[in-house]
């Protein structure tokens, strides 16, 4: 990855502790996220039948829309490190009659308990950036190894592309106050496309004035992505 991203000083335990304790008011927080996590889904285009997973699935909005996506023919995985989001999450899809379309996973991105090839489509919304900057490249491989040739990538995050004096400012507060400040700019489509994706569509935002980034990608092989999609 590029130079200059802002490291992770974490731990996994200590991240675990910190979602375990907002999940139940999350929402409050991420509220200005939804925007973006509903265009990259729109973008990602996934449909009837499919079997999809959501890394990070936080309080369970996407895996709701995913799994109304996917009807009765499909399948819906989530992983996320948090049993409180997990459990904010089943009560979500419970609520909404969909919790038989779904299968939650309380565990570690960077080794997904799934077989290769698994997946039509991965997702990930305000995630990757989470993790420390040599372990995206893992997490995204990892992602690579259970979707299916010509399975689709969509990614959510902050980027650092656009970065100016305010992602400068918020880089030197995320390093003061890491525990308040979790997410940081990173080098979003750079870093896919390293991994060996194919990157078929990028769009550009702002959520208070930070840049976010939306990539949807291809894992090579044939691709599905254009039909169908709009």
């Amino acid at each position: 990855m590029n130079s200059g991203v802002s490291r992770v000083c974490r731990t996994k335990a200590q991240a675990k502790r910190l979602y375990d304790r907002i999940s139940r008011f999350y929402d409050f927080f991420a509220f200005p996220e939804g925007r973006y996590r509903d265009r990259a889904l729109e973008l990602l285009d996934i449909r009837r039948g499919e079997t999809v997973l959501e890394i990070g699935f936080g309080t369970g909005r996407a895996l709701v829309k995913m799994a109304e996506l996917v009807e009765d023919e499909g399948r819906v995985y989530g992983i996320d490190i948090s049993s409180g989001m997990l459990e904010v999450s089943r009560e979500r899809l419970k609520k909404a009659g969909l919790l038989e379309r779904a299968e939650l996973y309380c565990g570690d991105a960077s080794r997904l308990p799934y077989e290769n090839e698994k997946f039509d489509a991965v997702f990930m919304s305000f995630t990757l950036e989470l993790f420390d900057t040599p372990q995206i490249p893992e997490i995204l491989a990892e992602i690579k190894r259970v979707l299916k040739p010509g399975g689709r990538l969509g990614v959510v995050s902050m980027s650092k592309e656009d970065g100016g004096l305010l992602v400068r400012t918020y880089e030197w507060l995320h390093g003061k106050f890491p525990q308040y400040l979790d997410c940081r700019p990173i080098y979003l489509a750079e870093v896919v496309k390293n991994t060996g994706f194919v990157v078929v569509r990028e769009e550009k935002g702002r959520i208070f004035g930070l840049p976010i980034e939306i990539v949807i990608a291809l894992k090579p092989g044939r691709n599905v992505y254009g039909e169908g999609h709009h």
